[in-house]
């Protein structure tokens, strides 16, 4: 009887070990956010546009507002903004020093927010063609496949609108998947804002624009990439929205959705005659068909089809 008891307690430490050395490879194993600061030592000017971003400016000010308190008792959880898990999915950097280390808001939405948790990209990023090679030196070849190996190992480059598009809508159109539906009604409630206006290239061509690429010059966007951003930004919105669907039944909640879902497509619409890739998205709103449709107009100029739905850039946020 000791023995068989002594052999059941053996074999049940050794199942609580195995199954947490399990959890703790696994939760390794998922990429993590190691903030803004990684980014900033080789995208300096980068940086000092998204220092006078109000993504940059929140982490300081968003929690004193006088109305977050009720949105967060409405969210639920923890009372601290910077700890409270539905929160944190949109409103912060929840960065961590290594693997093992507790995640901390360290900022308001950053470089990561955009370009994707970088714990499993930026070494190849920053990987020029070895440990002494300088940016400057890399050749063709190295470029080529370090932007390809950071894109396997999950960073998103600007070049790529789409993902870039719908982790923007995903937060400014409250669609996160991390986001309890049931939360999201009792938070615009208690005065939490929802955005049935938001449009791409309106919010990411202001004060948000960072386009550098290799010069000093933070470029616009020509009247056909705006275009083609229009349309990527528009095809993020519909699958989100189709995600989204009955997600809540919030009445404020359902008319952002749907008016978001209306100024999507219509714009997609107007591009089915140049791009039919659209017509197979209207009718079935996936990840995979918007992906297609991105891809196809991806050296066409759809300026004479969206022209004149582009907002204004005096209008820019």
């Amino acid at each position: 009887m000791i023995y068989r008891t002594c052999a059941a307690y053996a074999a049940g430490v050794l199942g609580l070990v195995l199954g947490l050395s399990l959890r703790i490879d696994m939760a390794a194993a998922e990429p993590f956010y190691v903030g803004a600061k990684k980014c900033e030592e080789c995208h300096r000017p980068e940086s000092d546009v998204w220092e006078g971003m109000k993504h940059a400016k929140s982490f300081g000010e968003i929690h004193r507002k006088p109305e977050v308190r009720a949105i967060i008792q409405a969210a639920g959880g923890n009372t601290n903004m910077r700890r409270n898990e539905v929160c944190i999915q949109c409103h912060y950097t929840n960065a961590k020093a290594d693997a093992g280390a507790q995640p901390q808001a360290v900022s308001g939405p950053s470089c990561e927010s955009c370009h994707g948790p970088a714990s499993d990209w930026i070494s190849v990023h920053n990987n020029f063609g070895g440990p002494n090679a300088k940016k400057a030196d890399e050749t063709p070849a190295n470029r080529a496949k370090r932007q390809a190996d950071a894109s396997k190992a999950g960073m998103i480059w600007p070049q790529e609108i789409y993902e870039v598009a719908q982790n923007c809508m995903s937060c400014h159109g409250l669609s996160r998947p991390g986001v309890d539906g049931a939360a999201i009604g009792k938070m615009i409630e208690a005065g939490h804002p929802v955005k049935g206006e938001f449009e791409f290239v309106l919010y990411s061509q202001g004060t948000v624009r960072h386009r550098f690429y290799n010069s000093t010059t933070n470029s616009e966007m020509a009247p056909a990439e705006a275009a083609r951003a229009f349309i990527a930004g528009h095809a993020a919105a519909l699958v989100n929205v189709t995600a989204a669907k009955g997600k809540s039944s919030d009445a404020k909640f359902t008319a952002a959705q749907q008016k978001l879902e209306q100024a999507a497509r219509k714009a997609l619409d107007a591009v089915k005659g140049a791009a039919p890739e659209a017509a197979t998205l209207l009718s079935a709103p996936t990840d995979d068909n918007a992906q297609k449709l991105v891809a196809a107009i991806a050296s066409k100029d759809l300026s004479a089809q969206v022209g004149g739905m582009l907002p204004a850039k005096n209008t820019y946020k």
